[in-house]
């Protein structure tokens, strides 16, 4: 069962990391390329901003995002501020989503996130932990796949792997960890392929990030291509 308090917590502690992590950059570097691409690290801190206002939002009762194309007019508007702007943005947004976790309230609830997607209150700090972890490494800041907690690539790797799971693109596929774990992803059937590795190189692989794939090891075909997350 997810834990939505500790979970709150993590939030808290990779919020913490992010914002010591981004407060020792200058402007310039925020103009630099981060490891998305198309987007600078100033674009990935706008976005993680926004998402947090969007997850108030999800909260209160609201659409996510007013719609696709303002969500991406938000992150291009945001993008070019200065370092003290984006650490003040990046604070509040974050202590506006701690604010709407605070009330009582029915955490077992359904709510809605982007393009019809659902899930239950209690996992949205999860969501919101994904965020920031994963796009702290993003920054391309020094801050890596394999500095990520134990708990959070575990659990994200689960999610990924569900995530994948039923898309007829996707062939039927095993996950084998290094210590032995198996998890099942891609279409139904028995897995043509096997890919095996350490839990951050599935990561990688299962994000589109890192190394995607380098540290994995195939059998049965070979590693296939995911659609983008």
């Amino acid at each position: 069962m997810t834990d939505h308090v500790r979970d709150l917590r993590s939030v808290r502690e990779a919020t913490d990391r992010l914002l010591t992590a981004v407060a020792k950059l200058d402007n310039a570097a925020l103009a630099e390329e981060s490891h998305l691409p198309g987007w600078t690290r100033g674009h990935v801190l706008a976005h993680l901003a926004r998402n947090a206002d969007a997850l108030v939002n999800v909260f209160e009762g609201r659409p996510m995002y007013e719609s696709a194309t303002a969500r991406d007019a938000d992150i291009e508007r945001d993008a070019g501020r200065t370092l003290e702007e984006h650490l003040t943005d990046l604070r509040d947004s974050a202590a506006r989503f701690m604010a709407t976790t605070e009330p009582d309230q029915d955490w077992s609830r359904t709510v809605e996130l982007r393009n019809g997607v659902t899930d239950l209150a209690a996992n949205v700090p999860f969501r919101r932990w994904v965020e920031v972890d994963l796009h702290h490494v993003d920054l391309n800041i020094g801050y890596e796949l394999s500095d990520l907690p134990d708990e959070f690539t575990e659990r994200e790797v689960d999610f990924l792997a569900d995530r994948w799971s039923g898309r007829p693109e996707v062939p039927p596929v095993a996950l084998v960890e290094t210590d032995g774990r198996r998890r099942h992803t891609g279409s139904a059937g028995d897995p043509a392929v096997t890919v095996s590795g350490p839990a951050t190189g599935l990561l990688a692989w299962l994000a589109g990030r890192g190394d995607k794939g380098a540290s994995l090891t195939t059998s049965g075909g070979p590693l296939p291509t995911l659609p983008p997350l």
